[in-house]
């Protein structure tokens, strides 16, 4: 029977982005891979999610001028610790998919980054479970 934890049908060998990494960067980097979110990295630890929703409705910065050009510049330097989402939910490798599950309807995400003793060790999303689920259903 196959098991029913996180780390089994977890992605492991998470795509991630700096907290630095420009707007530009993360986006292409997201579109390459066939991304819709990766979290974000600062000195090793997780701080955060960035989706491409951020991505393309990231607030203009402070002092944003009408000239198209300086715009266009501005937004090319934003940072993604200016748009990322930082109210993050977490899940541990050995926890159930149904918990996993629960967290996501209770908290209206699509993802969770699995963290092992604070360490970022893949993210479990819900087409991970609904394969899981279909998966499981084969084998009844």
């Amino acid at each position: 029977m196959t098991t029913k934890l996180v780390k089994d049908w977890m992605t492991s060998n998470t795509i991630t982005v700096s907290s630095d990494s420009t707007l530009p960067d993360a986006y292409w980097l997201m579109l390459n891979n066939k991304l819709r979110r990766v979290p974000v990295m600062e000195n090793d630890a997780l701080v955060g999610i960035v989706t491409l929703g951020d991505l393309r409705r990231g607030d203009p910065p402070v002092g944003l001028d009408l000239d198209l050009f300086k715009t266009v510049d501005k937004l090319s330097k934003m940072a993604v610790h200016q748009v990322m989402s930082r109210d993050l939910h977490t899940i541990s490798p050995t926890e159930s998919l149904v918990d996993a599950a629960h967290l996501m309807l209770k908290h209206s995400v699509r993802v969770l980054p699995v963290l092992d003793a604070e360490k970022l060790v893949g993210v479990i999303s819900r087409s991970d479970i609904l394969r899981a689920f279909i998966v499981f259903e084969g084998e009844n």
